[in-house]
C-alpha cells in the first residue's frame, strides 16, 4: 500500500464527502447541534455551572459527523438537551446524563435539541490514517486489487466491522434524506 495509493483513496473520500455535504445542505437535511462540554469553573469568584459552548450544526451518519464546511468527525456521545429535573436518581450514570442535558440547555441550547459532544475531529490525510490504524472510525485498508481503499470501522468493538468509505457515506445520507416509514 503506497502513499500515493494512500492520497488517492483519501481524494475519493474528501469527493464523497463534497457530495453528501452538497445532497444534506440541498435537501435542507435534519442537522444536531455539535458541543463543547464546559466543566463548572469559577469566574470572579462566582460559580460557574458546567454548560455545553456550541460549535456548530452537524449531519449525524452514524459513526460519523459531517459539518457544512466538509470536516468530518467521529460520533462522540449523544444527549438531547432538557432543564435540570429535581428527581430522586440512585443511578450514577442517569444523574451524569441529567447534568449533561441541562449543561446544554445553560448553554443556551433549546430543549429537545439532540445534542452531540466529545466528538473527535478525523483528519482525511493517508498518513495521519495509516498510522492511526487502530482506533478511530476512520481506517486506510487494502483493496482486494491491493490499492489502497478508505473503510469506516462501524462498529469501534470489532476491528473486522469495516465497510468502504464512499458506500457507508451514501448509504448513510440516503438514511437520512429518505428514512424508513416509521422511523
Amino acid at each position: 500500500m503506497g502513499e500515493a495509493d494512500g492520497s488517492a483513496a483519501v481524494a475519493r473520500a474528501r469527493d464523497a464527502v463534497a457530495r453528501a455535504v452538497q445532497a444534506l445542505g440541498e435537501a435542507s437535511a435534519r442537522t444536531e447541534t455539535l458541543a463543547e462540554f464546559v466543566p463548572s469553573r469559577r469566574v470572579l469568584g462566582m460559580p460557574r455551572a458546567p454548560r455545553m459552548r456550541v460549535i456548530g450544526p452537524v449531519w449525524r451518519l452514524g459513526v460519523l459527523l459531517l459539518d457544512a464546511d466538509g470536516r468530518v468527525y467521529g460520533t462522540g456521545r449523544v444527549i438531547r438537551a432538557e432543564r435540570a429535573a429535581r428527581k430522586s436518581v440512585t443511578a450514577e450514570s442517569v444523574a451524569v446524563q441529567r447534568a449533561y442535558r441541562a449543561a446544554a440547555v445553560k448553554g443556551g441550547i433549546a430543549e429537545g435539541t439532540t445534542v452531540v459532544f466529545d466528538a473527535e475531529p478525523v483528519e482525511l490525510d493517508a498518513a495521519v490514517l495509516a498510522a492511526d490504524a487502530t482506533s478511530g472510525p476512520l481506517v486506510l485498508t487494502s483493496g482486494a486489487d491491493g490499492s489502497s481503499q478508505l473503510a469506516v470501522r462501524w462498529n469501534p468493538a470489532r476491528d473486522d466491522a469495516l465497510i468502504p468509505f464512499e458506500s457507508y457515506l451514501a448509504e448513510r445520507v440516503d438514511l437520512l434524506l429518505n428514512p424508513p416509514q416509521g422511523a
